[in-house]
């Protein structure tokens, strides 16, 4: 039997591992499933015969390297910073490697080795990135096989509650790592738009919003990716005078967390003195300036020019900023005590469904008329385990597993999914799963 191992079983695996499960008596394959926690790994392969769980370390050098020798395929679910110690052992054994992360100098370094020995380093296969590079070029490559030329390229995602169980002020719920969501946009965000580039600073990232609607599903609100303009090498368009991608939220969303990000309790560089003696309410306080007089909620009202009873000020009400609650954290950052208390607040509940919306608006000319075409997708979880960030990132990874095990994807090398012989077959497969793009094309001035 060929083995595939995939490091790491948190809750973005848990489609991807089932359908690797479902094709592995056809193909007869042997899925390992490696993760710290064993008994999660367990869970994960829930006694299917040809389903393993082992309890692995990235860490230990003996036992991640003997586990990828033996493997036909890796798939890497772990954090993206530990890639490179996957990859480097995957090219030394000549084991090919599969994950959903970007491509990283230390991942690109390594291609003409791979290459030499036949090795396939496939990248970014999950949603974002993944299924926005795929959707994305195959719109861009049927512009171009008509004869016409992209003009602008703005393409957006979000990955929220689903509608119906969206029931809090801040419409927003985690449905991926929470440490991402509190350190999200730190940095400058770059773009260009109509030939001028722009660069948000943090400070600034959650006032310069733009709007956008999608189907039926009502209006959200975009705040800017960190970079934009390196998309115009990844999809070939050097010269093209507007390209934007951002993350979509809930109307409201980013006036109320550009709160946190003014106080500066985002920030991931420093300790708490006392932290664990602290109330959230003494964290709100420690970034205010000092009055023996005036309640924590008045310092902060004057501070950011809110309105004392405003919908910002609910939504911070609500998750419990003011309280008199112990943070129990010893040595903690701001971001770290921040998101203790949001992980408190915007768990999914047992029963509730995520949603993952995604958008390009393309607009490009074709004999001397201008045309925007305007590409939405969106896909609800099945469950808290099967959740929509669950089944968009783990299914393309699978598919491109399957693909790649069964020869009719066939690369060396690191490879993103930008190409027709990656992208057309898994979009195929995917739509059998539902996820689809929504097209609509007009013509514009």
């Amino acid at each position: 039997m060929k083995k595939i191992l995939i490091l790491g079983a948190g809750l973005s695996s848990s489609t991807m591992i089932k359908y690797l499960l479902d094709h592995s008596e056809e193909n007869k394959w042997q899925i390992v499933v490696g993760d710290m926690d064993l008994d999660l790994a367990a869970k994960k392969v829930n006694g299917h015969p040809n389903g393993k769980a082992i309890k692995f370390d990235i860490n230990n050098e003996n036992l991640r390297f003997v586990e990828i020798e033996q493997a036909d395929v890796v798939i890497s679910m772990l954090p993206a910073k530990m890639h490179p110690l996957v990859a480097v052992d995957c090219v030394k054994t000549g084991t090919h490697m599969i994950t959903a992360s970007y491509v990283s100098p230390d991942m690109k370094a390594l291609d003409e080795e791979a290459k030499l020995k036949g090795v396939a380093l496939l990248n970014e296969l999950g949603v974002d990135p993944g299924i926005d590079h795929m959707s994305a070029m195959k719109i861009i490559d049927g512009i171009r096989a008509k004869g016409g030329k992209v003009l602008a390229f703005r393409s957006n995602t979000g990955g929220l509650v689903a509608p119906e169980y969206d029931n809090n002020p801040w419409n927003y719920k985690f449905t991926w790592n929470p440490r991402n969501v509190v350190l999200a946009g730190q940095g400058v965000s770059r773009f260009i738009r109509d030939g001028r580039y722009k660069y948000i600073p943090y400070h600034q990232l959650y006032r310069r919003l733009q709007t956008t609607t999608v189907l039926n599903y009502g209006e959200f609100e975009i705040y800017a990716n960190r970079d934009s303009l390196s998309y115009r090498e990844t999809y070939d368009l050097q010269d093209i005078p507007t390209m934007f991608r951002g993350t979509m939220r809930r109307p409201g969303y980013c006036e109320a967390w550009n709160v946190f990000v003014q106080l500066g309790a985002t920030d991931d560089t420093y300790v708490v003195e006392n932290s664990e003696n602290m109330t959230y309410r003494d964290y709100i306080n420690s970034f205010l300036k000092y009055d023996r007089v005036k309640p924590v909620e008045e310092k902060l009202c004057e501070y950011l020019n809110l309105e004392r009873n405003g919908s910002v000020m609910k939504k911070l009400e609500w998750l419990g900023v003011f309280e008199n609650k112990p943070v129990g954290m010893s040595n903690a950052t701001p971001a770290q005590i921040l998101q203790k208390l949001l992980e408190e607040k915007w768990t999914l509940e047992p029963g509730d469904k995520d949603m993952i919306v995604m958008q390009h608006q393309i607009d490009y000319e074709l004999n001397g008329v201008k045309k925007e075409i305007i590409s939405s997708m969106v896909i609800k979880g099945q469950d808290n385990t099967h959740t929509a960030m669950s089944i968009t990132v783990g299914l393309p990874l699978a598919i491109a597993t399957r693909l790649f095990m069964t020869g009719e994807i066939k690369a060396e090398g690191v490879h993103v999914p930008t190409k027709p012989f990656m992208y057309e077959p898994i979009l195929k497969e995917l739509e059998e799963y539902g996820i689809r793009f929504i097209e609509e094309e007009k013509d514009i001035d």
